[in-house]
């Protein structure tokens, strides 16, 4: 059975391991995200690859006749409205545009990414390091996970932590720079 409290892995390994050009395609990810290792590009593949399967089975669903087909229709404006949420579609998106999706769509969400286009960093290790240690909040609660998806609503609401000394650092230069 396992011990309860370990999660289990959240991705899945490339069936080959040796591809040069996979390698050298997720290295140029890694590298432009600023992410820690090309386990974060596989999490993501995964997440994609689990959106589309959902996508497919209801494209499937909503050809059945009955009862079934219209749960499947119900089933897919939820599956939707959740893709609109996090901003991976746009709100007249249909399920094919699901199909669609790359990896860069959803690691564009990541608050990683939003603080360094916010410009609240210089570049994406730098935006990795102000959310792990804790300098980024989100709707005005730390948040220290750089893999965190960004809803919509909350895109707004990304900046300094409260206590972090670079907010306080950011309010003195607006003074100065006010003449205040």
């Amino acid at each position: 059975m396992g011990y309860p409290g370990k999660s289990r892995k959240a991705f899945d390994t490339p069936r080959h391991p040796w591809q040069a050009t996979r390698i050298s395609e997720e290295a140029e990810v890694v590298k432009t995200f600023g992410l820690k290792n090309k386990r974060e590009v596989w999490k993501v593949a995964t997440t994609l690859r689990k959106y589309r399967r959902e996508a497919r089975q209801l494209l499937f669903d909503i050809q059945e006749v009955g009862e079934r087909g219209e749960h499947a229709k119900f089933e897919t404006e939820k599956f939707l409205d959740r893709l609109r949420r996090i901003g991976l579609i746009k709100y007249d998106s249909s399920l094919d545009d699901v199909l669609t999706l790359a990896p860069e769509d959803l690691l564009e969400r990541r608050l990683q990414t939003q603080v360094q286009k916010r410009g609240l960093a210089n570049s994406a290790k730098q935006a990795r390091q102000l959310v792990v240690h804790g300098h980024i909040a989100v709707a005005g609660r730390r948040v220290t996970v750089p893999s965190y998806i960004i809803p919509t609503n909350e895109q707004e609401l990304i900046g300094y932590y409260e206590g972090s000394p670079l907010r306080q650092a950011g309010d003195s230069e607006k003074k100065v720079s006010n003449g205040g």
